[in-house]
Formats: C-alpha cells, structure tokens, sequence
C-alpha cells in the first residue's frame, strides 16, 4: 500500500484547525502532523481538559483525515539552548514564564514531557521536535575549543533527556529528533553521538528531513542507510544551494526569502533533493509511516504549493519490488 500523505501545520498556524482541516483534505492529503502552537493542538488543553482530544479527532474526522504524529519543536528548542530573548518569540507564555533561561529549561523540558502524555491521550505514537543545543555556537572552532566543551555539550543532552524519555517509555510513545542546524544533531556524525549519549534508547530516534542535510553537503540517502531502525518519522522538504561565486553556504546573515543566500527552502520537487533514491531508500528499510510535507518556499503562494507538493510526493512514492526483475529465467 502507499504510504499516507500528510501536511504539517507548522506553517499554518496563524489559520484555525477547523480551516486548516478543511484545506488539508481539499489540497488532497491523507492526513495531518498536529503542530503544538496556534490551536492546532494545545499540550496544557489536552492533559486538563478529557474531552479535549476528542473533540480534536471529531474535528479531523470530519474531513477524513488521519494523524500519525505531533510536532512540538519549539518547547524542545529550549530544553537544552542557552536561553535568550528569541525565545519568548516561539515559546507558550507558560515555559517562558519571567524569562530566567534556568527556569526556561526546566519549563520546556516538563513541556516535552506533557506533550508525550498529550500525545498518549490523543492515541499517536509519535512526537516530533527538536533539542535544541547548548553548544551550536561553538560550531565553528574558534576561539578554539577544547574537546571538553562538546563532550559536555552531549552529557546535558544525557543528564536533561533522560528524564524526559523516561516518560515517553511510561506513555509508549517514541520522540524524533529532526536533525538541523542549531540542533545536537545535525548531520550524520553528530546524530550517531546523540544516540551514543542517550545510551541508544529505543524511545529516541529520528524525524527525517532530507532538506536540512542536502543544504549542508550530506546524502540523505546515507542518512537514511546509516540509521534504517531510527527513521521514526519523514518530512519532506526540499532546498537548494545557490553558491554562484557571491553567496556562501553560511547564508550571509539574510534572512530566508533572500535571492543572495548561498542556499533556501523550495518546494518539493523544486529544489535540489533527490527525492527518487530516497524512496528506494525508505523502501529498503521497510519504512511504511507517514510522508509528511513540511511545505516552506518564501517565493511561492503557499497553497498553491501545498496542493502541488501532495501531487508531486504521490508522483515520487512506490512500493518496493515483490520479485526479481529476472526472475523469469530462474529455474
């Protein structure tokens, strides 16, 4: 069977679940990825109020419309980031509280704790988020940095996720990652060291999204191949690299939208990805979850994009091969 085709509401928030609803079934998706802002799904209404996640399921099947997983990147940003004044931006006013960046961590981590019990009562099995990174700015090494700083930069990953996956093993209810920049992982290398810090949990792994790695040089296919258990959860997403002698892969300081960047979001099928061998690949290690569109291109009108993006992903999305294609002349 293929694979269900949903849209993540991340981007939409500033609509009402009941027109975002809507639009997701008419642009033709199977269902929808919940993000936890806006009132697309409300972690403190979900655990408080029992009548909550019904009436959220009333109101996705009433447009036909399946949820695999929730997303709640914006509390994860800040269980382990060193907390300023851009996070009262995408914070609830519940985690950023008076400010201090201690309590912020503290808050945001009971939050990803609450979103997998939110997650439980809604009956999904999967949060999607991020971890943020108290060591992203030393990326570049210098001053130089010692060996120390990054080793203690994953033992916080250890000593501040521990406690919140013991809880999503209470709830039966897996956490994925999406690797990107300004995350403790980011790439290949580092996502292998996240697993390691964590002691390989089976509660911790990966929400693919090839667009974060393709900007940056990595395969997403070896992304893929080098994690085949991990792969909890996909997005897709699509990027370009625009590197024509001006730009820079570091993005310049410009903001997304820019036509200076060294690299941007597209629309999938638009970009650079290739979409095509990440099927095959998704196929080699039996992934049959959701292909969720994270749809972000600052040059085009959304909706039309979403509406093409969920032709192009069933376009692209085909079940592997039951029999050799020779294998005819077998005796």
């Amino acid at each position: 069977m293929p694979r269900p085709v949903t849209l993540f509401t991340g981007q939409w928030a500033d609509l009402k679940l009941d027109d975002m609803a809507r639009k997701t079934r008419e642009f033709g998706y199977d269902g929808i990825e919940l993000a936890c802002w806006g009132d697309h799904f409300e972690v403190d209404k979900a655990l408080s109020d029992d009548s909550y996640c019904a009436r959220k399921r009333d109101q996705l099947e009433k447009h036909d419309l399946k949820c695999f997983a929730i997303s709640n990147h914006l509390a994860g940003q800040a269980v382990l980031d060193n907390i300023d004044e851009r996070h009262k931006i995408i914070l609830p006013p519940h985690v950023w509280g008076d400010g201090n960046p201690a309590g912020v961590n503290k808050r945001a981590a009971e939050e990803l704790k609450n979103t997998a019990r939110a997650a439980k009562k809604l009956g999904v099995g999967i949060v999607n988020g991020f971890t943020g990174s108290s060591i992203w700015h030393l990326n570049y090494s210098f001053p130089p940095v010692s060996a120390k700083m990054i080793d203690d930069g994953f033992k916080l990953l250890a000593d501040r996720f521990n406690p919140i996956l013991d809880v999503y093993d209470e709830c039966g209810v897996k956490f994925a990652l999406e690797v990107h920049p300004t995350e403790i992982a980011f790439d290949i290398y580092t996502a292998e060291r996240a697993l390691d810090a964590l002691g390989r949990r089976e509660a911790f792994g990966f929400n693919f999204d090839p667009s974060h790695l393709h900007w940056q040089g990595v395969d997403p296919v070896e992304f893929i191949r080098a994690f085949p258990d991990r792969i909890y959860h996909v997005h897709v997403k699509d990027a370009i690299t625009t590197l024509n002698g001006r730009s820079g892969i570091l993005a310049s300081h410009l903001n997304f939208g820019d036509h200076r960047r060294g690299w941007d979001f597209r629309s999938p099928g638009r970009g650079g990805v290739n979409f095509e061998e990440i099927i095959r690949a998704l196929n080699d290690i039996k992934y049959q979850g959701p292909l969720s569109v994270e749809w972000e291109d600052s040059g085009m009108e959304r909706e039309f994009g979403a509406r093409e993006a969920c032709q192009f992903v069933r376009s692209k999305d085909f079940a592997p091969s039951g029999r050799a294609f020779d294998a005819a002349f077998e005796e």
